[in-house]
Order: structure tokens, then sequence, then C-alpha cells
């Protein structure tokens, strides 16, 4: 199995310039950067996983996380060749994850003058 950081677009308007913007002890708060909609994203553990994988670096501070839904560590990497839907592991406890959008608000625009 291989593991890689976790890859998001954005929920509003589908670019993948993302980016996380605040820390795993306050909020998992996500930034587009193109029409700079925030979301949270999170986790729903729906199973375990028994094979052996190797432990990837940590991503950049700002690269999308999610909190594990099984021990709430931001340590949550994609799984490559998953299938769909996409499948997540915590490399932390092992749990086998989905990745959720969640509070999405996309940017008020100001009306035109």
């Amino acid at each position: 199995m291989t593991l890689f950081p976790i890859s998001v677009v954005c929920p509003h308007c589908g670019s993948g310039d993302v980016f996380y913007s605040c820390k795993p002890e306050c909020c998992y708060n996500h930034v587009c950067n193109t029409c700079y909609t925030t979301f949270e994203l999170d986790t729903t553990r729906v199973g375990e996983v028994t094979e052996i994988f190797e432990v990837p670096p940590e991503p950049d501070a700002d690269s999308p996380t999610a909190p594990c839904a099984r021990c709430h560590e931001p340590k949550v990497f994609a799984i490559v060749n998953s299938g769909a839907p996409p499948r997540y592991v915590c490399v932390a406890c092992k749990a086998l994850l989905t990745l959720e959008y969640t509070e999405i608000a996309p940017a008020q625009t100001s009306p035109s003058s």
C-alpha cells in the first residue's frame, strides 16, 4: 500500500489551489486561494488497515490535513489506488477513513456599484 498527502479541491469552484490555514489544536480550516471559500475537512472511520505500509514524510504545514475520526491525530494520508470512493488511513492508529468537507462558506462578494 502506497500513501501520499491529502489533496483536495475547493468545494465551491473546483480549484486545487487550497491551503490549510490554522493549527490542529484549533481547527481544520482550509482556504481556496482562487475564490477564498473556507471549509473544514473531517473524517469518518470505516474500518482498520491491516496491511504494512511505510509512513510517508510529514507534508508542509499549509498542506491539506484532517483529524482522524478515531484518535484525532492529524496524521491522515490518502491511499494510492484505493478505488472509489477514495480511502484514507491514519498512520498513527491505522484507522481506515473517508474524507468529508464541512463548514463550507463561500467568500462574500461585495455588491457592484
